[in-house]
């Protein structure tokens, strides 16, 4: 609990036994479709204690729990990675059957560089309708090659109808990258995550995709990729501050850049569409000045409380805070520019408004 108040983590991902990652390999390897996966409470309680253990720790009251993206499999064929997709969801439905105050599911989908859309558009409502999950994980590029129509694209759009129709939302998380240009770099996946995340952000800002679906909900995860870098007219300085008048807003200068001197220019600029209903980012950053540059250019109620508990920052501690540096709580904790309430709207308000089933499940 934060202040009273329920602390609601949307960026959770599987504990599992080793077992679990047996099968996937056997599935890749042997390719039986007659196979299935069958793990036992038993079997999976060690793994799962662990994860509880961890959330405890940092103050984490219900977690959404989703696959591993690096798990999702998307680069095979689809039916291999139909049923592995299954067999993810079944194992993400145990972990909430096995303790439903704490676990809530998110689904994967059987995306494939083919496409597949309309099969992932029935997964998710089988995942809703069976489990009572409420969104899913959406890959960008579920090749992992660069290939795949960007977010904005009509490609998506069967998904996008399907979600906006039952309320479910999705949310933007890669897998891995096969670009060999990466090969030998440490954690190559996180890079590709920035990149996906970035260009995920800009597609659905400046694409349509909200004005066809204007109930579709969308979570980018890790802030949404880069922190902006370059700024245009009319964005605001600080979305934190109470202000998005002129002393808190890029204006133009006067002054016009070109590759030539004296060079005229005219800029037609489009107007923004509010997307402050549509397009949400999680905290899931572990560097306090990314995770407060975020805060101030996307505005608190835009952001949702995530973590990645346990995941690739639990091993490490933040000399700053004395905690591990996936507590993210203590991170937001030490930012001073944000007050209390503010802090409550970003771990309890904010996820119950962006995935309005967590209403319907009593959280």
């Amino acid at each position: 609990m934060y202040k009273g108040k329920t602390v609601i983590d949307v960026h959770g991902h599987l504990s599992t036994p080793p077992q679990f990652r047996a099968f996937a390999f056997n599935l890749v390897v042997i390719r039986d479709p007659n196979e299935q996966l069958a793990l036992s409470a038993e079997v999976m309680k060690p793994a799962i204690e662990r994860h509880l253990k961890m959330l405890d720790e940092r103050g984490i009251d219900v977690q959404l729990l989703s696959p591993r993206p690096v798990a999702m499999m998307h680069w095979e064929r689809a039916p291999v990675v139909e049923q592995w997709t299954r067999s993810t969801n079944q194992v993400i439905a145990q972990h909430c059957e096995m303790h439903p105050h704490r676990f809530i599911g998110i689904g994967q989908l059987p995306q494939t560089p083919e496409g597949n859309i309309r099969r992932c558009a029935d997964e998710l409502e089988r995942c809703i309708r069976e489990h009572r999950f409420v969104g899913a994980i959406l890959n960008p590029d579920p090749g992992g090659d660069r290939k795949s129509p960007g977010l904005n694209a009509e490609h998506w759009f069967p998904l996008y109808e399907r979600a906006e129709a039952i309320d479910a939302t999705l949310i933007v998380h890669p897998s891995i990258t096969r670009d060999p240009r990466l090969d030998g770099v440490s954690n190559a996946y996180q890079y590709n995550n920035l990149t996906e995340e970035t260009l995920a952000t800009l597609l659905l800002e400046q694409g349509n995709v909200f004005a066809r679906f204007p109930r579709l909900r969308i979570v980018v995860c890790h802030c949404g990729g880069a922190p902006r870098r370059l700024v245009e007219a009319g964005a605001i300085l600080d979305a934190t501050r109470a202000s998005h008048g002129p002393d808190n807003m890029f204006c133009d200068s006067g002054e016009f850049a070109g590759g030539q001197f004296g060079m005229q220019v005219k800029r037609v600029r489009a107007g923004k569409a509010d997307l402050h209903d549509n397009l949400f980012f999680d905290t899931c950053a572990y560097d306090p000045h990314f995770l407060a540059a975020a805060l101030r250019q996307r505005g608190v109620d835009r952001m949702v409380f995530g973590t990645e508990v346990p995941g690739s920052g639990s091993h490490l501690r933040n000399p700053d805070t004395g905690r591990p540096v996936d507590d993210v709580l203590a991170l937001l904790d030490r930012l001073d520019f944000i007050t209390d309430e503010e802090r409550i709207r970003i771990v309890y308000d904010n996820p119950r408004r962006v995935f309005p089933r967590l209403i319907e499940r009593g959280v």
